[in-house]
């Protein structure tokens, strides 16, 4: 009896054939990406496309199963591909450690495929997904979890609500996902500060287990580094008390750690790379700065933004009074450890600063001590069986989209607050509203030479140019917009006779074009 012959019997002949030879994408192979892609070579799909930039972290391993001690620091895409092959060795399956919003991944590319599974927790890179979903005129089925609660729903133009059709609202929970290689906003400095810094230095973190898998000829180089960083970290608890302890564990964190980040160059190729901070150099500012009203009076109110100085010698203070707490409670019972509290000023003194420096490595926006106190006490851990349960929610959709029924398809949410027996409800699908400004703009794909074309040569031949001439026939009076920059209007007339690649567009790139009167048109731009 072969593998599929199962998968035949439950979906039928008709609906197995369309999943058979559907060309699906993943984007994200972290808690949902790895139930999904399981799932998915399981269920009779063939053909398998998978993106994700992330390499996998210890951290992950509580949740995200086709990855194992033995895969730490390597390419979640790649092991994702390999793991998930042992469940199904007949389907073909192509990984991509690469940011789905790199130009090579644009709208031709997302035209090849049957439908796109989003399976991220990036509200940046889902938008993005979203637009060129709607670009490509391709089905997307968008998924999310926090906690206890998951949804999914599908999104297809011109039938149902887009991801952007309603304004999200400021997230109040945050899951706990990757942030300790590429973080991309304030919450990720948060999470990594309180759920491992934090609990590394003073609690019982798991990322404390030495490494006993076997070490392969593959994968040896990633265990021994993997056990370096263990032994660095016992070294470092193991000084604790003395003079010398900051300075050790800000070497760590802030200067070893991210020069090692810098030599996994293909990560920096499209984001900016982080920038080391050195110890000594900043206690000669501090010291060069005591004579400074600004830098020597460091400001504790709440809603400040410290600065690099007072992150420097706060992250110094909350470290040395932290250390005692713990030593002290460690001579009466030699297993107490420190647990966060939001309400503990050290506690708090510590995350705050840790946060803001790394923020600053990485270029990323600080965050005031009372902004700080709000995100670290409203992140929530993200659920395996949360996972596992939206994912195959996911993948019935993708059986409903092969079937024809996206405009009947019940968005699906998981909730376990209701007052309802059910763990799942269903609520009837949206239209697309009247007013959005990302599926109700018309759209056009444009073939051009990114070196040779100027902005005003976009202009004449296909903003200001008639239908008959295949245009879309608007006035110079428009806005053009490269995401949230602005690359023309009427003020900004110098920039027509600069070449597009000299104005930052890429092959990829959407540009809106919103007139005056309303009527927006999104413009994929193709590099020839």
């Amino acid at each position: 009896m072969s593998r599929e012959t199962y998968n035949k019997r439950i979906l039928g002949e008709a609906l197995y054939a369309k999943v058979a030879s559907s060309h699906i994408l993943l984007v994200g192979a972290g808690g949902i990406g790895c139930e999904l892609l399981k799932d998915l070579v399981l269920s009779g799909f063939q053909s398998i496309e998978v993106v994700d930039l992330d390499t996998i972290d210890i951290s992950n391993l509580n949740r995200q199963f086709l990855f194992q001690k033995k895969h730490v620091k390597k390419s979640k895409a790649h092991i994702a591909r390999e793991s998930a092959l042992k469940f199904n060795p007949s389907v073909t399956i192509k990984s991509h450690q690469a940011n789905i919003k790199e130009p090579q991944f644009n709208v031709e590319w997302f035209r090849r495929f049957t439908m796109v599974l989003n399976a991220l927790d990036n509200l940046d890179a889902r938008r993005h997904v979203n637009a060129m979903c709607l670009a490509a005129d391709v089905p997307l089925i968008e998924s999310g979890t926090t906690g206890y609660l998951a949804q999914a729903y599908a999104i297809k133009k011109d039938i149902t609500e887009c991801f952007d059709c309603y304004p999200k609202p400021t997230p109040t929970t945050y899951p706990v996902c990757t942030i300790r290689s590429t973080p991309s906003s304030p919450i990720h400095c948060i999470v990594w500060a309180k759920s491992y810094l934090f609990s590394q230095l003073f609690g019982n973190a798991e990322e404390d287990e030495t490494m006993q898998e076997d070490a392969s000829e593959e994968n040896a180089h990633e265990l021994a580094a993997l056990a370096r960083e263990t032994k660095e970290l016992n070294d470092i608890k193991a000084s604790m008390g003395t003079e010398d302890y900051p300075r050790k564990v800000f070497a760590k964190v802030f200067t070893s750690d991210i020069e090692r980040l810098l030599t996994m160059e293909d990560m920096w190729k499209y984001r900016t790379a982080p920038q080391p901070l050195n110890y000594d150099t900043l206690r000669q500012q501090a010291a060069a700065a005591q004579n400074s009203k600004e830098e020597n009076n460091i400001a504790l109110v709440d809603q400040k933004v410290w600065s690099l100085m007072e992150c420097f010698e706060i992250f110094k203070q909350s470290v040395v009074r932290l250390s005692k707490r713990l030593q002290a409670e460690q001579a009466g019972n030699p297993e107490a450890i420190l647990s966060f509290d939001k309400d503990d000023e050290d506690a708090m003194d510590f995350v705050t600063a840790t946060a803001n420096l790394r923020a600053m490595i990485f270029s990323i926006p600080q965050k005031s001590r009372f902004e700080v106190k709000s995100m670290a006490g409203n992140i929530i851990p993200a659920i395996a069986t949360t996972n596992a349960i939206i994912s195959g929610v996911v993948v019935m959709k993708a059986f409903a989209v092969l079937r024809g029924e996206i405009a009947t398809m019940k968005r699906t949410y998981l909730t376990t607050v209701s007052r309802r027996p059910q763990l799942l409800i269903l609520e009837e699908p949206s239209k697309p509203n009247p007013s959005c400004g990302v599926c109700r703009a018309a759209s056009a794909t444009v073939q051009v030479d990114l070196a040779l074309a100027k902005l005003s040569d976009l202009m004449e031949k296909v903003i200001m140019a008639s239908a008959e001439k295949g245009g879309a026939g608007l006035t110079e009076d428009v806005a053009i917009m490269d995401g949230n920059r602005m690359i023309y209007d009427i003020d900004l007339e110098d920039n027509l006779e600069m070449k597009l690649a000299e104005l930052g567009v890429k092959d990829g790139t959407i540009l809106r074009v919103s007139p005056d009167e309303g009527g927006d048109v999104d413009l994929a731009i193709q590099a020839m």
